[in-house]
């Protein structure tokens, strides 16, 4: 998957793990929002306006740079950004039917998947408190979904496989994008979510019977002035998050990254609990403390560099 790409890799580990943090901070917030939002808008409206956004937000960061917008169309950047939209797909098509809590559980296997994959793909040292680390977080998964029980529920299984799809991300990220820009790599997951947008649109299209203006009035029109707030501060959030996430799977090793991913857990119970009165389990708070100790394991282990 990465082995062809020679570039040295950075190692950063103390900006890499703010970084990451920071960043599933706004992915929770942001999901927390599409949580809330997702009985008012499609999922086709969400993918396709805030892309539109977040792409002007983008281009004006970039300020009109053709390099940046070059890079995006790079083989790497791309492969990225098709994994993250089918990630970000499978998240979305059953966000509204689930807690935020099992949902971050399903979703938050994918640091096991990452780390499997940095080993065999990047050939990167990945040291035993690392594996541990992450191993032991992955304990604090199963904790929380506790498989085997009554409360368990088969779609579960579709965040799990964004989180594997997450992985393959993360992983592209440090394998095959040293040469592009985080913004270059956001440009590109950006270009594909609205692809997907567009693609969705089309298919609630076909599978109604109204004719096309009718559907385009009712697809642009249905959007309040709240909807329109709510679009601009997603997009506001998608920003951060591409350039957090490419930045800090980037200059840091996935292994260890990885471990500070699990707080996204963490922040998606607190605003189920906030925002949707999701009262977490005893054994959803044990969980929680065993994935935030996993970071904090695997941060200590292997040092601040």
């Amino acid at each position: 998957m990465a082995s062809s790409d020679k570039t040295e890799r950075p190692s950063k580990t103390t900006l890499g793990s703010f970084l990451i943090v920071g960043a599933v901070f706004l992915m929770a917030t942001q999901d927390a929002l599409i949580k809330y939002i997702s009985a008012d808008l499609t999922l086709g409206q969400i993918f396709l306006f805030r892309s539109i956004l977040v792409l002007l937000l983008l281009h004006g960061i970039a300020r009109g740079s053709r390099a940046c917008w070059r890079d995006a169309f790079m083989i790497g950047p791309l492969a990225r950004a098709v994994f993250l939209t089918l990630m970000y797909a499978l998240l979305y098509s059953v966000i509204a039917s689930m807690p935020l809590s099992t949902l971050a559980a399903g979703f938050y296997t994918g640091p096991l998947f990452i780390i499997l994959l940095s080993g065999f793909f990047l050939k990167e040292p990945v040291s035993p408190a690392a594996w541990g680390a992450v191993a032991f977080g992955f304990l604090g998964v199963l904790v929380l979904l506790k498989p085997g029980s009554d409360s368990f529920a088969p779609l579960v299984l579709v965040p799990v496989s964004a989180g594997f799809f997450y992985a393959v991300a993360a992983v592209l990220t440090r394998g095959r994008c040293q040469n592009a820009s985080p913004l270059a790599m956001a440009l590109a997951l950006n270009l594909c979510l609205l692809t997907a947008g567009i693609i969705v649109s089309t298919f609630g299209y076909l599978q109604g019977e109204l004719p096309v203006s009718s559907f385009v009035a009712r697809f642009l029109l249905s959007l309040g002035l709240l909807d329109w707030g709510l679009l601009f501060l997603l997009a506001a959030l998608m920003v951060g998050i591409g350039l957090g996430l490419a930045t800090a799977y980037k200059i840091a090793q996935p292994a260890v990254i990885a471990s500070f991913d699990y707080s996204y857990l963490i922040f998606a119970t607190l605003f189920g609990m906030l925002l949707f009165a999701e009262t977490p389990e005893i054994s959803t708070l044990l969980g929680m403390g065993m994935i935030a100790s996993a970071g904090l394991i695997s941060y200590w282990f292997n040092g601040a560099r």
